[in-house]
Formats: structure tokens, sequence, C-alpha cells
């Protein structure tokens, strides 16, 4: 297993991703372009599925794919904060058996999605080597063809839907060739649209031969 990042004291038990109370562990293996070693962070059951799926270039950019995960399945829990206020909600008149529990239980479930998606998580060190942003090894969002993304995850959604992409087999490629064969890896995929997942197995297989000759 790769070592476990250092975790302060107060964060124990608490997952690095979402900030809710965890007891796994996400490990990550670092590709030749990944920016840091392989590590292993505390996870939630949910986040550690997330993550699991969307390793992409490294653990913040995995970090950015777990959270838009997130916000689309809470995205019913997150509109309440956007449809009502804590005062409103108490103040309505929902008292019967359906909306009487909704009235009851909406804002924490806000508040909860709320504090999952905004959770940043602490800076990632390892036996007391700084790897996060403050190094300067990450910067937050991804440039491409001179439009900005909020992240590397955005702008795979945001290709694959213009350009009738597979979206799993793009992710694959820019996982696989990373951040800076960005336009490389939607060549491939366009080059490839249609094909099976079998196919697709198959042309990821021969790159990560290519990677290692």
């Amino acid at each position: 297993m790769p070592p476990l990042i250092d975790i302060p004291f107060d964060q124990r038990h608490t997952c690095w991703f979402c900030a809710e109370p965890s007891n796994q562990l996400f490990e990550y293996y670092r590709m030749t372009h990944t920016p840091h070693p392989s590590l292993t962070v505390p996870a939630c059951k949910e986040c550690l599925g997330l993550a699991k799926k969307n390793p992409l270039t490294s653990i913040w950019d995995c970090r950015d794919a777990v959270k838009d995960q997130l916000m689309h399945i809470y995205q019913k829990d997150l509109a309440i904060g956007i449809n009502w206020t804590e005062q409103e909600l108490e103040e309505s008149e929902f008292e019967c058996k359906i909306f009487g529990g909704f009235k009851k239980s909406a804002w924490m479930m806000y508040q909860i999605a709320q504090g999952r998606i905004n959770a940043k998580g602490w800076p990632l060190s390892l036996d007391g080597i700084l790897l996060d942003a403050e190094s300067g090894h990450y910067q937050a969002g991804f440039e491409f063809d001179d439009v900005r993304f909020t992240s590397l995850p955005k702008a795979i959604e945001h290709y694959s839907h213009t350009l009738s992409l597979d979206p799993h087999f793009l992710q694959q490629l820019v996982t696989l060739l990373g951040k800076a064969k960005f336009g490389h890896a939607i060549k491939i995929a366009r080059l490839n649209i249609g094909i099976t997942r079998e196919h697709q197995r198959k042309i990821i297989d021969e790159l990560i031969e290519d990677a290692d000759q």
C-alpha cells in the first residue's frame, strides 16, 4: 500500500474528500506525469467508490471529479438552499405527514450536502513534506484551447458532450496520457468514435505498452 498522508490530530477518521466520518482508505498510484508520489488518503465509503472510478492525473484532479459526482448525486438536497432559507422552512405551514417530515429534515440535508461539496481537505504532506497547492505543484482549474474550465473533469465532460465522444474512454485516455496531452487524447477519442469497450481496452493496453518501452 502507498504511504498514508500525514493526518492532523483533529482530522482523525475524517474523509479527505468530503470531511464526513471515514473508515476506508483510497490508494492512489502515480502515473509518469503525476506531480506527486503514490499515496493513500482516508475516505468515506461513498467517496472511495467515486475516487476509484475517477483517478485522473493527480489526487487533486481526482478530488475535483469526486466533488462533481457528489454535486450530481445530491443536487436535490443542494437545491433546498436555492429555493428556501432556514427561516422560511421553519415558518412554512407544512404539517401533513409527508411535507412535515421534509420541513424537519430539509435544512439539515442541505447543510450536510453543502458541507461535503465545500470541504477542501487538509493540505497534503508525506512525512512532513508538503505536496499540496502551496508547493506550486497544482493549479486549480484547467485550460485548453484558450478556454478555462473549473476542473479537468469539467473539460472532459464538455468535450465529450460537444464532440459526441465516449466520456469514459476520454477520461481513461487523459488519465494515461496526462493533462499536457489532452489534445492528443481528444484526437484518439475522435478517431475511435463508436468502437466497443473491448476495442477501447485494446487501445488503452497498446498505449500502456508504448509508455513502458
